[in-house]
């Protein structure tokens, strides 16, 4: 792994060709190196950002990034150490447990929910399998939970008195309390807490050291600061179901080594294999998107008009009607996998192209928009496969 940190923002020029196996070793790495720097430099200056890592994997090599600050009051730089907020980027681990615990024989995603969770018998809930729930298509489930579910007991009587909007199956809504219900549901399932599956099982099956939903004392200093529209030092707070759906805080090698581990999977367990393979089986589409479980898909190449539709407001925030795959589309290597995820302080962005083996991490302590992330990784994805339709640099 190359470890690359950039203290001193100097805006390079970009690569005019794309990098190739064939080149050099050492022209290859110059060369992506000033193609990310010209990217971040301006992203960052744009979009007022503190503190940014980029990691990149490219067949087989790892190349980091580390730009700015973690903490503007300290002065303490982004290292190879520096633990971002992913947000809804969590969502993917999520379902990777609930992928596990099917795997294991321990879920079925047919299921109503009411089975693993049995207190939402009789409800309107217990009519949505766990797959619409995972996928965003029980009925209508909001983006956040109302400002008075504020414990477990409040998030109980919720659910239980929800009314759906629309037929299970039928519309996407893309939800923190549906991916959610999912991940405690299957937690449920395997009888364990959540956050204790996640912390003591799932992050090391998948060799991850700096993957946390709790930061422990020691690792407090490496824990970046994320900075609010104001500019004022902000942390995620806790929430209901935060931990399943937008609470994990890592490092972007160990973010990069989830990536490579999601793109080939043959040094893992069958059981873990399996788990990876269900979140990128297709389940239906919207638009030029196909949906996971967690992650996000699109027929590759693609283009970059298409990665900005799927990431847009209205696909977050709009009802969505939705075409089934029937039966669903196992996972297959040409396409581009990608998920943003947003906390109040912090935005991430993941994409990577099983194929061509190459993926993208962007972890910065800023929220800001999701167009500008995904041109970014766009931009610099372009750079390393000339498959993929160069973008502009605006």
């Amino acid at each position: 792994m190359r470890n690359i940190s950039l203290s001193t923002l100097a805006i390079v020029a970009a690569a005019s060709m794309v990098i190739g196996a064939g080149a050099h070793a050492a022209d290859r790495q110059s060369e992506l190196a000033r193609v990310v720097n010209d990217v971040a430099v301006p992203l960052m200056a744009k979009n007022n950002i503190p503190g940014m890592a980029i990691a990149i994997t490219a067949g087989g090599e790892r190349y980091i990034y580390n730009y700015g600050l973690a903490s503007k009051a300290s002065g303490g730089k982004v290292t190879d150490a520096t633990l971002f907020e992913i947000g809804s980027v969590s969502k993917t681990f999520t379902a990777t447990l609930a992928g596990y615990a099917r795997a294991s024989g321990d879920v079925s995603f047919a299921d109503s929910p009411a089975r693993y969770l049995p207190e939402f018998a009789g409800s309107q809930l217990a009519g949505a399998t766990m797959l619409d729930l995972g996928t965003y298509t029980a009925g209508g489930l909001p983006l956040q939970f109302p400002d008075k579910v504020t414990d477990h007991k409040a998030m109980v009587g919720y659910y239980k008195t929800w009314n759906p909007a629309y037929a299970p199956g039928t519309r996407r809504v893309y939800s923190n309390p549906s991916i959610g219900l999912f991940g405690y549901a299957a937690a449920k399932a395997m009888g364990w807490p959540f956050d204790d599956l996640m912390q003591q099982k799932l992050f090391p099956a998948l060799g991850l050291s700096h993957t946390f939903i709790t930061v422990p004392k020691g690792e407090s200093e490496n824990y970046a600061y994320g900075y609010s529209r104001a500019g004022k030092a902000i942390r995620v707070s806790p929430g209901v179901l935060d931990s399943e759906a937008y609470g994990v805080k890592m490092s972007a090698s160990d973010m990069l080594r989830f990536v490579e581990a999601n793109m080939d999977g043959s040094n893992l367990d069958k059981t873990m294999q399996s788990a990876i393979a269900a979140t990128q089986t297709g389940y239906y589409k919207v638009g030029g998107m196909t949906q996971g479980l967690g992650w996000e898909m699109y027929q590759y190449p693609t283009t970059l008009d298409q990665l900005l539709a799927g990431n847009s407001a209205d696909m977050t925030l709009k009802a969505n009607a939705i075409e089934k795959l029937s039966p669903p589309r196992p996972p297959v290597k040409d396409i581009l996998v990608n998920k943003t995820g947003s906390t109040n302080g912090f935005g991430a962005y993941v994409a990577f192209v099983p194929s061509k083996r190459i993926g993208i991490v962007l972890l910065a302590n800023k929220n800001y928009p999701n167009s500008e992330r995904v041109k970014a990784a766009y931009r610099i994805l372009a750079t390393l496969d000339g498959d993929l339709p160069a973008a502009s640099a605006d």
